[in-house]
């Protein structure tokens, strides 16, 4: 017999399929209830709304589990690389050695931008923040590439593997242009000898005489961070870009988009309110311990640990910690920001107050302190959460251009504002 769900709903019964996902997780199918009984669920944030059925990642909060295509981000950490996960990700299976090739001399072809788009960067002030220039060159790439950008879905997927890499590739350079441009620095072109995170790196820190070779130990981290970040299932960034491709539009619209929701500090900035958290502690000539008394007590809010998904430990945050150490031994970097952090991180993994309450150092607590480690501002580590983020927005974007049947996103809502009014002439209110 079929599973099914009963709603009540003034004295009359109705009934509604249940679904099961690959993992067991349940959902009652509630895509007739309108038609059939004139309500609408109402949930605010979609906390408990399952928008779309998806087979790219697979989140358990309470178990601290976290897949990619069905693999353990733990085995893909320790095996794989951020462009070989992408591939995996975008693709739904692990390249062969020959896809792999291929995928990478796609990223390498384009990895430049348009001449042209130089220009643009000389419109923007100086002081412009990173994810509004990163948000609006991606969704400029149109222009250049109209071919990229038809705005129907089955002519839009034919150019797939292109404008995919052509995503992957080119917001990286964009990024490290943006950063440039504060700086007044020239812009230096991507490599074609150089893998993905080490052209990034090039991109940003080369001088005009002097190439810039990272530490081994720098490149394996920002890799990493990465990695850890290529997808997240339905977040907010992520059902933007699934929301704006409903309507037909092209991927790098789409992805734009993406770059906007994740901008918001409640997404995308967690790793620059850990930074900004210790900053503050060490103005206040602490070394943390003070902070955490006021923690307990309720007057300071610490940033970095919990997760509003995972209720037990962060999958990723157990791997990029052992990454975090690496790098400040690798680099001998004295900073007295760092040594608050440790502290804070001692006492969240011993103190009952919060080991009680699951407040264990999150990804974003880790990757904040690497990315100040290895010299990236901190109006870049955003643009950073969205490069990394680019493999999920497009597979994302993929499944939903890819749908026999796919309908536009279009969310109800209850109504709670004024009633029928009379309009009054201007000159009698």
């Amino acid at each position: 017999m079929a599973k099914e769900a009963r709603i009540i709903i003034e004295e009359k019964e109705y009934k509604f399929p249940v679904i099961t996902g690959a993992e067991g997780e349940k959902a009652i199918d509630t895509r007739a209830l309108r038609a059939e009984t004139g309500y609408i669920t109402y949930d605010e944030g979609y906390g408990n709304t399952g928008s779309c059925q998806s087979d790219v990642t697979f989140i358990d909060g309470e178990k601290g589990i976290l897949r990619y295509r069905g693999y353990p981000i733990e085995e893909l950490a320790e095996k794989s690389d951020f462009v070989e996960t992408a591939y995996l990700i975008i693709y739904g299976e692990l390249p062969t050695e020959a896809q792999l090739k291929g995928f990478s001399a796609r990223l390498t072809r384009h990895a430049a931008v348009p001449v042209n788009m130089e220009h643009f960067f000389e419109g923007y002030p100086a002081h412009s923040h990173p994810m509004a220039i990163l948000s609006g060159l991606m969704n400029s790439l149109t222009c250049f590439y109209p071919e990229y950008a038809a705005n129907n879905h089955k002519e839009d997927l034919q150019n797939f593997d292109e404008v995919a890499a052509a995503a992957l590739s080119k917001v990286r350079t964009i990024a490290a242009m943006s950063y440039r441009m504060s700086q007044g620095l020239p812009y230096i072109y991507p490599r074609r000898d150089l893998a993905y995170a080490d052209n990034f790196l090039h991109m940003m820190f080369t001088e005009p005489y002097a190439k810039f070779v990272p530490p081994p130990e720098v490149s394996k981290a920002l890799n990493l961070i990465l990695l850890l970040h290529a997808d997240h299932e339905q977040n907010c960034s992520t059902s933007t870009v699934r929301m704006v491709a409903s309507s037909e539009a092209n991927m790098l619209a789409s992805v734009a988009a993406g770059i906007c929701a994740l901008w918001g500090p409640l997404h995308g900035g967690a790793n620059m309110a850990v930074i900004k958290m210790l900053e503050a502690i060490h103005a206040e000539g602490d070394d943390g311990s003070t902070f955490i008394n006021e923690v307990k007590s309720g007057e300071k809010r610490l940033m970095g640990f919990g997760h509003r998904v995972y209720k037990n430990y962060d999958p990723r945050a157990k791997i990029i910690a052992r990454a975090c150490e690496t790098v400040l031994e690798s680099l001998g970097v004295e900073d007295p920001l760092l040594d608050i952090a440790r502290h804070l991180e001692k006492v969240a993994l011993e103190d009952e107050y919060f080991v009680s309450r699951k407040l264990y150092p999150n990804v974003d607590f880790y990757s904040g302190i690497i990315m100040r480690a290895i010299g990236i501002p901190m109006n870049m580590f955003t643009v950073m959460f969205a490069i990394g983020r680019m493999p999920g927005w497009i597979a994302n974007w993929k499944e939903v251009a890819s749908h026999p049947n796919g309908r536009i996103y279009r969310p109800r809502q209850v109504y709670v504002g004024e009633t029928t009014r009379t309009f009054v002439p201007r000159d009698k209110r």
